[in-house]
């Protein structure tokens, strides 16, 4: 009995450290997977006469023909690789904006919601901050800007609203909310629901036809897919809305 126990054992431990081993690396894999960006997001990580585009000590997007005094700090979505904004990050650093998105922790904004401080700390020919973020990246946008009413200067949240133990309704700061008419847990009724959190003066944009994922461009599973608009036509109007907030604010300071 003993000797079939021991031979059951001798089996038994190297297949149960296979398992193990197997776990732990799924469990990494699982942790530190991020939404890969499409080609069209690579391809607007070229450096040009118009944007100087770096990746140290985070994405970072300088206008080349002005000087900027305004600049944006951007926190991905959760699981989303932070190349996946670029498309949009270029077209808004191109017209005159600091523009950094940071990689955050298992690609999740809510593991250091307070890099900003870093990035603006290196950053002190800036004179105004604005900070966004898409989904999980927007709420922690707004945290970090009820938690530093002093530094925040504007708030661009994407497909998002602020945490519910977040209320920055004092804040005399333009705000932009903008979602997606065909978003499933970001939609009228969710954002109405939070309204008392923001501003008074908040701008809601309502995208007809955009959903979630087109708020960046990486790779999505086919049944994810819910937007009837194409993914410029929704990241136009999302560079818009984000342009003029920097824009009020960078006017506003200038006054």
């Amino acid at each position: 009995m003993n000797k079939s126990r021991h031979r059951f054992l001798k089996w038994l431990l190297p297949i149960l450290g296979v398992v193990i081993i197997a776990a732990i690396l799924w469990g990494i894999q699982w942790a530190t997977y991020a939404r890969p960006p499409l080609p069209e997001a690579i391809e607007a990580l070229e450096s040009d006469d118009l944007v100087r585009i770096t990746d140290e000590p985070w994405l970072t997007f300088s206008p080349r023909r002005s000087t900027p005094t305004t600049g944006f700090i951007f926190y991905p979505g959760g699981r989303v690789d932070p190349r996946a904004y670029a498309s949009l990050m270029r077209e808004i650093a191109s017209e005159g904006f600091l523009v950094v998105v940071p990689e955050m922790p298992i690609n999740m904004a809510v593991f250091n919601p307070n890099i900003a401080d870093e990035i603006i700390e290196n950053y002190p020919e800036i004179q105004n901050w604005v900070i966004g973020g898409h989904s999980v990246g927007g709420a922690m946008a707004a945290q970090y800007t009820g938690n530093h009413p002093e530094i925040i200067d504007g708030l661009s949240i994407w497909a998002s609203y602020p945490p519910d133990s977040t209320d920055i309704s004092d804040l005399d700061i333009p705000v932009v909310s903008i979602y997606g008419s065909r978003e499933l847990r970001v939609n009228d009724e969710s954002v109405a629901e939070r309204k008392h959190l923001l501003p008074e003066d908040t701008l809601y944009i309502r995208i007809e036809g955009g959903d979630h994922h087109q708020f960046g461009s990486y790779e999505i599973d086919p049944e994810d897919h819910r937007a009837t608009i194409s993914r410029d036509s929704q990241q136009q109007q999302i560079i818009q809305a984000t342009l003029s907030l920097l824009e009020s604010v960078t006017d506003t300071s200038g006054d």
